[in-house]
């Protein structure tokens, strides 16, 4: 283990966590650029798919830092998570109440910045998480200096790029065209596409304005939807050689910025205290202040 700890702060890439006997962890956090967490869930993505499949491409995507040159430093993924009302009746999927997930992603983040790593970055496979990770994130930074970063592999791919990939059909809902061939470029063998008519997604809203729209069952839907024969392995393999390629060239720019200052609001100097103490009538706001 020692030599693989040597080799990996020579030349960078993604040491596993679990790996590091207690003895040498503090080298590690010293030489380390960042963590990574990836975040997945264990949901419904059809009868062609993984129940797995978003932790499966959460660890695929950091399982591509292996080959940049940045330390990184591997964590176990978060397997559950805040599941949809479309995916919770579906059989297999394993659904977190979404209080639960923020505070358990509090935690997890909270405690890897806590090990020595102000730089955490957060590879995320399920988009329910983008609300919970987000929030978590936001309750760490607020307590501990630290500069989180979430990644979101299926954004890391334009939907004019999946466009030429695949055709003018939809290819990006859940568990359609899109997502199955991700899965096919990091294993082949989970996926069973002759399992899994077309089952053509409802049409987006004709307007050119973003929007979130969440509804019980958005029909057709069996729990997923998409054209599903589009898939490929060929696909799979491009789009995990895009993403994966961005993400580095994301995470490159990110530790070539400064780290944040510590979180806290700038206190009035100490010569201006008992000015400001007078002005306030003693309790440090004026009498302006609202809330």
């Amino acid at each position: 283990m020692d030599e693989l700890i040597e080799r990996w702060r020579a030349e960078g890439g993604l040491l596993p966590v679990t790996r590091v006997p207690g003895h040498a962890f503090a080298a590690v956090v010293e030489a380390a650029d960042l963590a990574v967490l990836p975040v997945g869930a264990v949901e419904w993505h059809g009868p062609h798919l993984p129940l797995g499949t978003d932790l499966l491409l959460a660890e695929g995507f950091a399982g591509e830092l292996a080959t940049g040159s940045a330390r990184a430093v591997l964590f176990p993924a978060a397997p559950y998570a805040a599941c949809p009302g479309q995916t919770r009746q579906w059989p297999g999927t394993v659904a977190l109440r979404p209080e639960i997930a923020v505070g358990y992603l509090s935690d997890v983040l909270a405690g890897i910045v806590e090990a020595g790593f102000p730089r955490l970055l957060v590879v995320n496979g399920h988009d329910a998480n983008l609300s919970t990770v987000r929030a978590a994130m936001e309750w760490v930074s607020g307590r501990h200096l630290a500069s989180l970063l979430l990644a979101n592999w299926f954004q890391l791919v334009s939907p004019d790029e999946t466009a030429g990939i695949f055709g003018p059909l939809p290819a990006r809902g859940h568990g359609g065209a899109y997502e199955s061939s991700a899965v096919l470029g990091f294993d082949p063998a989970a996926v069973h596409l002759a399992a899994a008519p077309d089952l053509p997604p409802k049409p987006k809203l004709t307007t050119p304005y973003p929007y979130v729209l969440v509804e019980s069952r958005p029909d057709p839907w069996q729990g997923w939807s998409g054209h599903v024969s589009l898939a490929t392995e060929a696909a799979g393999r491009e789009i995990r050689q895009l993403a994966g390629a961005r993400l580095r060239e994301v995470i490159e720019a990110w530790l070539a910025s400064p780290l944040p200052g510590p979180p806290g609001a700038d206190q009035p100097a100490s010569s201006d205290k008992t000015a400001w103490s007078d002005r306030s009538g003693g309790t440090g706001r004026s009498d302006q202040a609202i809330g």
